[in-house]
C-alpha cells in the first residue's frame, strides 16, 4: 500500500513539474508572438527571417529547464516517470495554445 502511494505521488510530482515547464514555455512563446504581431502591425518587421527572434534561445531555456528537473529530481526520471514529465510539458504547453486558439476564435466572431 505504501509503495502504491509513493508511486502515485511520484507520478503527480512528475506531471506537475512538467506542467510548470510547459506553461512557462507557453507563456514565453505567447509573449514573443504578441511582440512579433505588434512589430508587424507597426511596420517595423524588416524581413521574414526575423519573424520570431529569440526562438532558439527560448528552446534552449526549455532544454535547460528539463535538464535541471532531471538533475534536481532524479526520482522523476526512473521507472518510466519521464513519460509523466513529458505528458506534463505537453499538457501545459497545449493548454496555453488551446487558450490562444479559443481567444482567436472568440474574437473572429
Amino acid at each position: 500500500m505504501q509503495s502504491q502511494l509513493f508511486l502515485s505521488f511520484c507520478c503527480l510530482a512528475a506531471v506537475l513539474a512538467g506542467g510548470l515547464i510547459g506553461v512557462s514555455f507557453g507563456f514565453l512563446q505567447a509573449k514573443a508572438s504578441r511582440r512579433n504581431q505588434q512589430s508587424e502591425q507597426a511596420g517595423t518587421l524588416n524581413n521574414g527571417l526575423g519573424t520570431m527572434p529569440g526562438s532558439m534561445r527560448r528552446v534552449a531555456y526549455l532544454m535547460v529547464a528539463l535538464a535541471l528537473v532531471q538533475i534536481l529530481c532524479p526520482l522523476l526520471f526512473t521507472n518510466h516517470f519521464e513519460w509523466w514529465v513529458s505528458a506534463g510539458v505537453v499538457g501545459g504547453y497545449g493548454a496555453i495554445l488551446f487558450n490562444q486558439l479559443r481567444r482567436r476564435l472568440a474574437n473572429s466572431h
